[in-house]
């Protein structure tokens, strides 16, 4: 009788504590979010990754595993790509293909010694994937979340109060959500994007704008739901402001849906910015994120070099199955379904 009333006396918050803490997959799958959190802000500050710019490694080194490649083959890629015809006006980057063949021809003589592998291989010019790949999830990862949890705020705020009040105030909310909704998600991310620009934030922000409007409609029907409930009228009754019968009452009982909304956004925004960086509308060029080395890897896997695709697309693997499994369980853990069978 103790346990059903202290259970009974239980808060919102930790009665879903105490049922995430039961949850052993969610549980690790929130341990390995935690790192890849701990590595995101390890990047920013400079511990984790710094070097990432520096050529450490001959061109295209393979990772340890594989041992190095033949010597003799270690400027064969970059003296291909030099062309035999004036096509500079074609490719910009045509005057630098043999500069580039002499450069790889001075790694392979030793003149410049530099490593022949590195733990998981090197990219064109002679950069550590693993710290690009680290690198370039703190920009994937940041833009993915700050984009999603500006998205739910959003579409919980403004479904709550359409969902809530109704009337006129829901009318006006109605008429901005059809017109948002009216475009393509991809055309309107790209029209932001040509007014917004390049960089974190800015693909934050373009995102973020776009993609508020499912959670908004979710979020509304759930209010409109549980306001007539006699929870709510008993808390009406009472004397409950608005503002507590919307946020104190009725959001705890709807947060596991924003939870799950939240949780498919990062995931879909991971991969619009990925898109987006990887067309050249993303990150700045003095950045690297996912994106890019999709892009970079793209001509290389052509050659046989695939250690940055598969570094990259491991990490992404990695993080958002992570993301999707602990949120889940988080939902889980709040859904007031699951409370009444305990």
């Amino acid at each position: 009788m103790s346990t059903a009333l202290a259970r009974r006396s239980e808060g919102v918050w930790a009665a879903a504590w105490r049922r995430m803490k039961a949850d052993k997959v969610g549980i690790g799958a929130m341990f390995v979010v935690i790192a890849c959190l701990v590595l995101v802000l390890g990047t920013l500050t400079g511990v984790v990754a710094s070097g990432w710019q520096r050529e450490v490694a001959v061109p295209n080194a393979p990772p340890t595993l594989m041992g190095p490649a033949p010597a003799e083959d270690l400027g064969t890629v970059a003296a291909q790509q030099g062309p035999s015809l004036d096509i500079s006006d074609i490719d910009p980057l045509a005057p630098k293909y043999k500069e580039w063949a002499e450069r790889a021809k001075t790694y392979a003589t030793a003149e410049r010694p530099r490593d022949l592998t590195r733990p998981l291989g090197g990219d064109r010019l002679g950069r550590d994937v693993l710290e690009k790949v680290l690198k370039g999830s703190q920009v994937s990862i940041v833009v993915g979340l700050l984009a999603a949890v500006i998205a739910t705020l959003i579409g919980t705020v403004l479904g709550a109060i359409s969902g809530f009040f109704g009337g006129k105030i829901g009318d006006i909310l109605e008429w901005l959500y059809n017109v948002f909704t009216a475009m393509p998600d991809i055309l309107l991310i790209f029209a932001f994007a040509a007014v917004l620009g390049r960089g974190i934030v800015p693909v934050a922000m373009i995102l973020a704008l776009t993609g508020w409007t499912g959670i908004y409609r979710l979020i509304r029907a759930e209010f409109m739901k549980h306001s007539v409930r006699e929870y709510v009228r008993s808390a009406e009754a009472i004397g409950a402001s608005r503002f507590s019968r919307m946020f104190k009452h009725i959001l705890p009982n709807v947060s596991h849906v924003a939870l799950v909304q939240l949780s498919l956004h990062v995931v879909g925004f991971i991969k619009y910015e990925v898109i987006l960086s990887y067309l050249g509308l993303g990150v700045s060029v003095d950045q690297v994120s996912w994106g890019t080395m999709l892009q970079e890897a793209q001509s290389e896997l052509i050659l046989g070099y695939w250690w940055q695709l598969a570094a990259v697309t491991g990490m992404m693997a990695i993080f958002v199955t992570g993301f999707a499994l602990f949120t889940d369980a988080l939902r889980d853990a709040l859904d007031p379904k699951l409370r009444g069978l305990e």
